[in-house]
């Protein structure tokens, strides 16, 4: 057994809008260490969120990541020769964690020209409540509902 948990680190700011979420969300945007680069695409993808839609973009980013992140999700367990997918709730960190990483790949997915243009593309359909991303959480809540007699083997 473990002795201790590990210490949670502290997400720095970042430099345009002092939210950690931020930081967050271009640490996993990041490829093969390149943060800067990292950080150029996440802005550029802000910047023409605010200029297609004339809003604040990071409110915009914020209500895209509400509408992506799932509340429940089905773990896979084994009882007796039989695999189940039992609903379980998420705790918020990776529940924050799931969403980013699903408008990331969704994004990544999309075809356009250069990767911002892609992502703020994600962004503004994820806050509108479309989009890939957002559809990978309405399978993940189906998925849970439908199993949710399984629900008592947690």
């Amino acid at each position: 057994m473990r002795k201790r948990k590990p210490k949670k680190r502290i997400i720095q700011p970042d430099p345009r809008f002092g939210d950690p979420m931020v930081t967050q969300f271009v640490n996993n945007v990041m490829l093969s260490g390149k943060k800067s680069t990292a950080y150029q695409v996440v802005y550029d993808s802000l910047d023409i969120v605010a200029e297609k839609s004339g809003e604040d973009p990071h409110e915009v980013f914020k209500k895209a990541l509400q509408n992506i992140t799932p509340n429940v999700e089905v773990r896979s367990k084994r009882i007796g020769g039989a695999t189940f997918q039992i609903p379980s709730e998420i705790r918020p960190a990776r529940r924050l964690s799931i969403g980013m990483k699903w408008l990331i790949k969704y994004s990544r997915a999309r075809n356009g020209k250069g990767y911002s243009d892609k992502l703020s593309a994600e962004i503004l359909a994820a806050s509108k409540g479309e989009g890939a991303a957002v559809k990978k959480k309405e399978d993940t809540h189906k998925m849970a509902e439908s199993n949710r007699a399984f629900a008592h083997f947690r």
